[in-house]
């Protein structure tokens, strides 16, 4: 039940984050660095539909690709967080009707609408989700390809910032292949932080007493590696790779037990 909660809260959590950096500064600004939502604001210079109510479209039709090629599993997640970001979009179009950018400095306003689409694109890769839209395309030629996620995308929303460089102005298209590129790599940057793991070792001559330890109090595993010191022996206890993220409670944990003192 807590771990359904936990992968609730995060595909929900990331998925509005994304939504307000689309919103009020990625669709305020006109940049089109790829995905549909960038693919939405050329649509909806047309003034036939809105960006959002083309989101919301694109994205059904390719959730139904996804199910069929990347499992059940996948299209629930997904399933979700596309239908969050739509009507997330919908709601913000309707209460924060924006004109025009929210200030007149278009590099800030371009890092905002990289960096918060780009945090939790990854955080819903890490958890076998996506948002849809491209991103469902990047995971399909993840799994039949060795290409990164990060360069999937690339090579997916490069024809539609292009794109940009003809119905917008050039100062625009330019801004466009530079959110590009970057939220290309970022994607990857953030993922690699993610599931980023440490280990440190421990040098002993008694290494029962730390193992007990580590089992019984901070709930992780160790492997004993026998190593003969140049002056005296020693035994080496070596804990496991654990999440960078639990690693400070469990120094924490440590050094209020004592564990400092065996070492």
């Amino acid at each position: 039940m807590k771990s359904k909660l936990k992968s609730f809260f995060l595909l929900t959590f990331s998925t509005i984050i994304m939504a307000v950096g689309i919103y009020f500064f990625k669709f305020a600004n006109n940049f089109t660095f790829g995905g549909i939502t960038g693919l939405a604001v050329l649509v909806a210079k047309t003034g036939r539909i809105s960006a959002s109510d083309f989101t919301f479209i694109a994205n059904m039709v390719l959730l139904a690709v996804g199910f069929v090629i990347l499992g059940k599993k996948f299209a629930e997640k997904t399933a979700y967080c596309s239908i969050l970001l739509s009507v997330t979009l919908s709601v913000l179009e309707r209460l924060y009707p924006l004109n025009q950018p929210l200030t007149d400095q278009p590099v800030m306003e371009l890092a905002f609408a990289i960096a918060l689409p780009s945090l939790g694109s990854a955080v819903l890769f890490n958890i076998g989700a996506s948002s849809g839209g491209t991103d469902i395309i990047a995971m399909i030629m993840k799994k039949y390809t060795s290409t990164d996620i990060g360069k999937a995308l690339l090579i997916t929303d490069f024809i539609i910032t292009l794109a940009g460089c003809f119905v917008f102005d050039i100062e625009t298209g330019l801004y466009s292949f530079l959110g590009l590129a970057v939220r290309s790599f970022m994607i990857d940057g953030f993922i690699e932080s993610l599931n980023l793991s440490k280990y440190f070792n421990v040098v002993c001559t008694s290494p029962k007493a730390i193992c007990d330890f580590i089992k019984d109090d901070l709930h992780r595993s160790a492997t004993i590696v026998l190593a003969q010191g140049a002056f005296s022996a020693f035994s080496l206890v070596r804990m496991t790779p654990m999440k960078l993220i639990s690693l400070p409670w469990c120094l924490k944990q440590s050094s209020m037990t004592g564990l400092w003192k065996w070492w």
